[in-house]
């Protein structure tokens, strides 16, 4: 009985497709052509006997069958990777798999990582994002960055920053702030993800919240963005929302008020002892990030 296990070429070109969402740039990553890159996807599609990829213009995208099998995948290979440096020394290129909250990852991480990325040139990192306990879930990396609980993501933390929250919004609406009843004025728009939000301010500001009128986003991303065109006031996160309160053009509509937040930012992991050398050079650096930009 022949086997059903796929060419290790394809395998490759399948996760290097699945996480650039390209068969252009996994080419240019594999040194090889978008055409020869379609091929071999197609040839594994064809050995499962199921489609991995929704194919549009300029882009690709997993299907359910895809999204199941690239976690396997991307272990298996790693696994190889990392039984082939033990045995024969070290690979020129260590992959390294990270997860982020989006907010964190825009914030925080995204003005560091060439820093990181100067100091360790050898380790090839895959960062991608999420916002929901669910997004986290059944993904395989060497480490995630999550808000809230770290017992729900993993079986050990590092505690890396927490969170002052304080109400933003343009210019012309801050200015029509000069005490916290105004901002009843305006619609708030709540993040529906975090636990602390507007209610957790106006509770420990002992406001009454019956005026409030709510609009909802689900990121502090996209709250920014509504806020910054006119829908209403949002919350600042500092400090892990400076960067985008700065973009966006916002800023405070009550500068002498701020509460601390009820949760913070962890990084987790299944085993610190277990953590291949690539993820503790990351721990290492990341630790060292996060305390500076929280003390800025």
């Amino acid at each position: 009985m022949s086997s059903r296990i796929p060419s290790l070429n394809w395998l490759r070109v399948f996760e290097a497709a699945a996480r650039t969402e390209s068969f252009a740039r996994a080419a240019t990553q594999l040194n090889m052509s978008a055409a020869a890159v379609s091929q071999q996807v197609k040839a594994l599609e064809s050995r499962l006997g199921t489609p991995l990829f929704h194919r549009h213009a300029h882009a690709v995208t997993l299907t359910e069958a895809g999204r199941a099998y690239l976690p396997s995948v991307q272990q298996s290979l790693l696994m190889l990777e990392t039984a082939t440096t033990g045995l024969f020394g070290e690979t020129r290129e260590q992959r390294l798999f990270v997860q982020s909250v989006l907010l964190y990852a825009h914030g925080v991480l995204a003005n560091g990582l060439p820093d990181f990325r100067a100091a360790h040139p050898q380790i090839g990192l895959s960062l991608t994002t999420g916002n929901l306990v669910s997004d986290f879930a059944n993904q395989f990396t060497d480490l995630q960055i999550v808000f809230g609980n770290p017992t729900l993501f993993g079986a050990e933390s590092d505690p890396l920053m927490h969170e002052r929250l304080y109400p933003v919004a343009k210019p012309d609406v801050a200015a029509q702030i000069r005490q916290p009843q105004d901002l009843f004025q305006f619609p708030l728009i709540e993040v529906s993800t975090h636990r602390a939000s507007w209610p957790h301010l106006f509770e420990t500001l002992r406001m009454p919240t019956g005026q409030a009128r709510y609009f909802f986003a689900d990121n502090s991303i996209m709250a920014t963005e509504l806020s910054a065109s006119g829908g209403g006031i949002a919350l600042a996160r500092a400090p892990a929302s400076d960067r985008i309160m700065h973009l966006s053009g916002l800023v405070p509509c009550l500068p002498d008020i701020h509460v601390a937040g009820q949760e913070a930012y962890h990084l987790v992991y299944p085993s610190r002892t277990a953590l291949r050398p690539p993820a503790r050079a990351f721990r290492d650096w990341l630790l060292d990030h996060s305390a500076a930009v929280q003390t800025r």
